[in-house]
């Protein structure tokens, strides 16, 4: 009888294991799918803010580029568009940053950075740990004596 009873606690006790991995399983998927999410919409946010900009800058470089040109002309100064060279450069990287191949490039650089400089990589004191967390965690706690 209590081979039986025995028998029958093993295949549940198994079930009950194959469930709780599925469960994390998924439970592992979800979160990558969230952080996943979160991270296309921060980078949604970035270029949005960068399209933003440029046209703003667009703007300023237009009014200050016919500005600097009229004033060149009139007064025969040539070094009166000297600042239209700095300006220039920086619309261009605005340019390439919001509709341009600049995430693309960076994208590259990164994963090139990620194959063979990944000792670049390494966070101060190493990975964090369970340990350190909790550690760091009680010690931060009002209520650290009762946990002991």
């Amino acid at each position: 009888m209590g081979f039986l009873l025995s028998k029958s606690m093993d295949a549940n006790f198994k079930k009950q294991q194959e469930f709780m991995l599925l469960n994390s399983r998924l439970q592992m998927e979800r979160q990558l799918m969230m952080q996943n999410q979160m991270r296309e919409r921060q980078m949604a946010m970035q270029i949005a803010w960068s399209r933003e900009f440029l046209k703003y800058f667009g703007t300023f470089f237009t009014i200050a580029s016919v500005g600097l040109t009229v004033g060149a002309v009139k007064r025969k100064k040539p070094a009166m568009l000297a600042p239209i060279v700095p300006l220039s450069f920086i619309l261009t990287y605005q340019m390439d940053s919001a509709y341009g191949t600049l995430i693309h490039r960076m994208r590259g650089e990164a994963e090139s950075i990620m194959v063979s400089e990944l000792d670049r990589l390494d966070l101060p004191h190493g990975t964090p740990t369970f340990d350190s967390i909790e550690k760091a965690r009680r010690a931060k706690s009002s209520i650290a004596f009762l946990e002991k």
